[in-house]
């Protein structure tokens, strides 16, 4: 499921900083599988992260980028 160092660098983003437990992120992983949406959506929309939390989430990815 994570495939590539920048998935891997971030799950460990989601542990450490916003601090959601290896079972809501394997949750949103199973979803995303089921229903190919991005993994960031997925959290907020089933309740795993706030609205502030999401926007870190988004703030976290386009400093990767």
């Amino acid at each position: 499921m994570v495939s590539c160092n920048s998935d891997r660098k971030f799950l460990t983003f989601l542990q450490e900083e916003l601090e959601l437990t290896r079972r809501d992120i394997a949750i949103a992983l199973r979803k995303r599988e089921l229903e190919n949406g991005p993994l960031p959506m997925l959290l907020w929309q089933y309740g795993l992260v706030d609205i502030q939390q999401l926007e870190r989430i988004f703030d976290w990815l386009e400093q990767q980028a």
